[in-house]
């Protein structure tokens, strides 16, 4: 069986080598790389496995090598961290996942996508088959979104928070072109306040490079930005709570840990223990709360100063019953970070700034694109893009961000009573629940 294998391995490496794209048309081509990338899935998961049995027979020795993590990265080409995680994967899809083995062999799952559903499977046994048709329908980024999330509610709520205030770090050094770069780690409640500071700003601060004729990427503004901030040169205020804290008034009223049906974790983090909660609400936190039957919010109250934006509460939160947070909604991008409310139906067409025609989608390219779609579908007159062929956000078309103050989400489903606790800052605690008071 392996001398056919190998040698019609060969000849397909042959048929390859004479392949010229410049042949065949867009489509032709296209339906080509996507069965290439199926063909190339399945032979990874053949290498893996192949490369498990070197490790179990011990055949690496044969060449000379140390251990096989060094000779499976001489022979695929990649680091030795990237081979041993490999081969670790290939090991733990024996008798533990068989069917992320089957869909991995086949084709339709990558060697990555396979790592995380065994990671998952082993802390959190039964994820299997769920994560399974979330790879085959997702792409990486929501797997791994989903596997972590599972992987940080199979720990108490306590001890994670123990773990995530022991692993914090931070580490700097000067790069190759004499400049300092960093990494760390911060615990949610810090790094979480922190990014979404620099995400209201940094957007402001782009804006309006972009009008000044800057095409520099939003990394480069974020850099900017950070440094303003540290040195205390930031002036524009973000409009949304830095963090924003879900709880199940059922386990904030017991004082103790959530439940497994109740929420009790910082919107797009991880879960937190009640008692923080609770240290939120006696400061100066600002109370909201949602009522929801698990599948749509029927209610928003604010409690504390005035906040109009009941809808912005509702949007911000995510879907229920997870309340996940925002990320793009445009199919195949998943990002998280600098989204926009855009109105699906344009308010230049007749569409309602509410929960049910508002959607997230990141500024740049997927809110810029859907702008000029709808524009092309003649949804907004004139609007939309200026007479250069540039985008402009005009307050008419089809987007809404509540960041700087263009247009706050408008009239929501909800009510703002205006009572309860009061006081400024910078901390939103969310009571998530099926028709409770509010404490």
């Amino acid at each position: 069986m392996a001398t056919g294998l190998v040698e019609r391995s060969r000849m397909f490496r042959a048929e390859l080598a004479r392949f010229d794209p410049a042949l065949l048309s867009g489509d032709d081509c296209r339906v080509l790389a996507e069965e290439l990338a199926r063909t190339e899935k399945a032979c990874a998961a053949a290498r893996a496995r192949s490369g498990a049995r070197v490790t179990a027979c011990g055949s690496y020795r044969g060449g000379g090598y140390g251990d096989a993590a060094e000779w499976m990265a001489r022979t695929s080409g990649s680091s030795r961290g990237e081979a041993a995680a490999e081969l670790k994967t290939a090991e733990a899809l024996e008798g533990s996942c068989p069917e992320t083995k089957e869909a991995l062999a086949s084709g339709e799952l990558s060697l990555a996508q396979a790592s995380e559903i065994t990671r998952t499977e082993k802390e959190c046994p039964g994820s299997e088959s769920e994560l399974v048709a979330v790879a085959k329908s997702s792409g990486l980024a929501t797997l791994k979104d989903q596997g972590r999330k599972r992987r940080l509610q199979a720990v108490a709520a306590e001890e994670l928070a123990a773990r995530q205030r022991r692993a914090r770090s931070y580490r700097h050094w000067i790069d190759e072109l004499g400049m300092v770069r960093f990494s760390g780690a911060l615990e949610p409640l810090v790094s979480i306040a922190l990014m979404h500071r620099l995400d209201a700003e940094c957007d402001r601060i782009r804006r309006e490079a972009r009008r000044g004729g800057s095409d520099e990427p939003w990394e480069a503004h974020a850099a900017d930005t950070l440094a303003k901030m540290l040195s205390g040169q930031a002036t524009g205020p973000a409009r949304r709570a830095d963090v924003v804290v879900v709880c199940d008034l059922r386990a904030y009223r017991r004082g103790q840990h959530a439940e497994e049906e109740e929420a009790c974790h910082i919107v797009g983090a991880s879960p937190v223990p009640v008692s923080v909660v609770r240290d939120l609400v006696d400061g100066d936190a600002f109370v909201k709360a949602v009522t929801h039957d698990g599948v749509r919010i029927d209610t928003v109250v604010h409690f504390g100063r005035h906040i109009s934006a009941e809808l912005r509460t509702a949007l911000e939160l995510g879907k229920p019953p997870g309340f996940e947070g925002v990320r793009c909604a445009e199919a195949g991008c998943e990002r998280r970070w600098s989204t926009e409310w855009d109105h699906v139906d344009p308010v230049a067409n007749g569409g309602a700034t509410s929960f049910a025609n508002l959607e997230g989608r990141c500024a740049y390219p997927c809110h810029k694109d859907k702008t000029e779609r709808d524009r092309k579908a003649g949804l907004l007159g004139n609007r939309g893009v200026g007479g250069d062929g540039d985008w402009h956000d005009d307050r008419n078309d089809s987007w809404c961000d509540d960041r700087d103050g263009r247009r706050e989400a408008g009239r929501g489903e909800g009510r703002d009573e205006g009572r309860g606790k009061g006081g400024g800052g910078d901390r939103d605690v969310s009571w998530g629940g099926g028709g409770h008071d509010p404490p």
